[in-house]
């Protein structure tokens, strides 16, 4: 084991040791059941420390004040009182980060110099992790006034990233290093009380995050999967089957995360294309988006016996038991996955008795990928119309024109809705929706970018 090793491990081992202390000094503490009651002090001091703990670590900057007890255990501690002050004193100096590039950019060295076995975390290329931390920042800053959402979001949040070997410590590393890259982005204007309102923030997610993870521990970090088939249905189009090794627990309308050996580290989200089956085998719909990222590698380079890993699933685009409503499902190109497995769903409770009406977008001129399948499913089920509309995308001029023919064919009011795809449909989709009538409430579909969406599925 070199240095750089062995520092880590005893970083981890010295949380578990903290960790396992406080659960013997505190037995009927156990982890909170709220992540919405994770939080700090509006003070700005934190949680108070133990007695004997060192909570600033190798490498903390002058001045800096750990929180250990929120970072590393979750541990409830008081609602987040002065979360409106705190929105307020941020983005009154956005300007200073703003835009986040170079903040991030300075977060990132500040932590791989000082860690630098954590860059092993991370994919070899930064710049979807950097995309996603951007997201984070503002989604956070815009929604601070409302700490129930942000629980609740993080809290799943945490639970994803326990599959990229995140442990609760790496977040004072990750703390550490924001509070330094705030300072060299923000400049001698940089004011004390900012930087407390961005720690208080901050530690407010991480609990959650933390509480999500830790909720999580009887279920796998990941889920090894093996390929059992793969076909080409266009050149940048393949459907894969893989077989989990161990019960992968989901629900119709959800996604998974994939990664591949071929690119580690690096993480996609997929809509399922099957409702739960007897054999546990799933299936997965991938375009190849670009060269060298993970879809190039899952359409060209990935065969039959090949192993993936699976995140665990996420997604709320699913099925109430008891389905009253006729259905509206929008899907256009992969999207169409998430909608097969809805329909599959149905299927499988028999007889469903009310209308589903399926507005489908592709952009290739020769029909859906998978038509075989669609036509056998409208044959066998008299309740299912579909309606196929060609040359819908890539771009937004392509995917306004599904939006368009969804709105003009029929007056939806009544209806349940789901709508899948690339984020330029599902957006435009949405709000043409929106605006024949049809309830927000009652119109479902996976976060869009601006929603802090680490990737949305297609």
């Amino acid at each position: 084991m070199n240095v750089v090793d062995g520092k880590y491990h005893a970083l981890l081992a010295r949380h578990d040791a903290m960790r396992l202390r406080r659960q013997l000094l505190n037995p009927s503490q156990g982890p909170a059941q709220n992540p919405a009651q994770n939080s700090v002090q509006s003070s700005g001091q934190g949680p108070v420390q133990s007695p004997g703990e060192d909570t600033n670590g190798p490498g903390a900057p002058a001045g800096y004040r750990a929180a250990p007890n929120t970072l590393a255990t979750g541990a409830a501690t008081a609602f987040y009182k002065g979360a409106a002050t705190d929105q307020l004193l941020i983005t009154q100096s956005l300007d200073l980060v703003t835009p986040f590039e170079d903040l991030i950019s300075h977060l990132y060295d500040a932590m791989f110099e000082q860690w630098p076995y954590l860059r092993s975390l991370f994919p070899e290329s930064m710049e979807f992790q950097r995309k996603h931390l951007a997201a984070i920042f503002w989604y956070l800053i815009e929604n601070l006034h409302r700490p129930d959402e942000i629980a609740t979001v993080f809290s799943r949040l945490g639970r994803d990233h326990r599959k990229l070997g995140v442990r609760p410590v790496h977040y004072e590393a990750f703390e550490m290093s924001l509070c330094q890259a705030l300072r060299r982005t923000a400049g001698p204007r940089w004011q004390d009380a900012t930087e407390q309102a961005w720690l208080r923030m901050l530690r407010f997610a991480v609990a959650a995050m933390v509480q999500g993870a830790e909720a999580s521990l009887g279920e796998p970090a990941d889920w090894q999967a093996t390929v059992t088939s793969h076909e080409l249905r266009r050149p940048d189009l393949a459907v894969l089957r893989v077989q989990p090794h161990e019960p992968y627990p989901y629900r119709a309308g959800q996604y998974t995360s994939v990664a591949s050996p071929l690119l580690p580290q690096t993480w996609r989200q997929y809509s399922l294309a099957c409702a739960p089956r007897p054999d546990g085998e799933l299936e997965l719909h991938v375009r190849r988006a670009g060269r060298g990222g993970l879809s190039e590698a899952l359409v060209t380079r990935t065969q039959p016996g090949d192993t993936l890993r699976l995140g665990p699933a996420g997604g709320t685009m699913t099925l109430d038991e008891d389905v009253t409503r006729d259905l509206l499902l929008v899907a256009g190109d992969t999207g169409w996955a998430a909608a097969k497995a809805l329909l599959e769903e149905l299927f499988t409770h028999g007889a469903y008795g009310r209308s589903v009406h399926l507005f489908l977008g592709t952009r290739d001129t020769s029909g859906p990928y998978d038509a075989e399948v669609l036509a056998e499913l409208e044959r066998r089920r008299p309740w299912l119309r579909v309606v196929p509309v060609i040359g819908t995308g890539p771009g937004a001029a392509g995917y306004r024109a599904l939006a368009e023919a969804v709105s003009q064919h029929g007056d939806w009011s009544e209806h349940l809705a789901y709508v899948s795809g690339p984020p330029a449909l599902v957006g435009p989709t949405v709000a043409r929706l929106a605006a024949t009538q049809l309830p927000a409430e009652r119109i479902r579909h996976d976060p869009l970018p601006d929603d802090l969406a680490p990737a949305v599925p297609v």
